[in-house]
């Protein structure tokens, strides 16, 4: 599945969760969504968002490690789905909302927190979502450096690229 899909479909689960046990199921499927992105940018993006969207892919990942994985079917794994990445820019942008989402979601359920390790488990993963985020937004700086470089008779192929 295309990654704008997904990431749609992992904000309206985000928006949908009941209860705290459904909410972190959803932060952590968007933050294992996010380092499969962050994968495959660092391994066929371009070339200038490699370095960031490897440490997209850490950063997601740590983000997942603080978290109790859900039990999930394979098939319901999202990030598992992940087949196409088509524009890397509205990609970025839609993950950057998400990971803005998924930060907002875990400030409300840290302070709805019953029990300290809920607590800090959410305290991590938000450090680990703004993070990522923060590496979403310089690859979307670096994006508009190169759209800016490229020629103005469009010989070059488009800026954002499909992969």
């Amino acid at each position: 599945m295309e990654a704008v899909r997904l990431i749609l479909t992992s904000r309206r689960a985000l928006l949908g969760g009941a209860d705290a046990a459904e909410m972190l199921a959803e932060v952590w499927q968007a933050q294992a969504l996010a380092q499969a992105i962050g994968s495959r940018l660092a391994v066929s993006g371009p070339p200038e968002l490699r370095g960031e969207a490897l440490g997209l892919t850490e950063l997601a990942g740590r983000g997942c490690g603080v978290l109790d994985p859900p039990e999930l079917d394979p098939k319901d794994l999202r990030a598992a789905q992940l087949t196409a990445l088509d524009d890397a820019r509205e990609t970025l942008l839609c993950l950057g909302s998400l990971l803005g989402e998924v930060g907002m979601a875990l400030v409300g359920m840290a302070s709805a927190a019953a029990d300290e390790t809920t607590y800090w488990q959410c305290m991590e993963a938000i450090d680990a979502a703004d993070e990522s985020r923060d590496r979403v937004l310089e690859m979307l700086r670096k994006l508009a450096a190169r759209e800016e470089m490229l020629p103005e008779n469009g010989s070059e192929s488009s800026p954002s690229g499909a992969l």
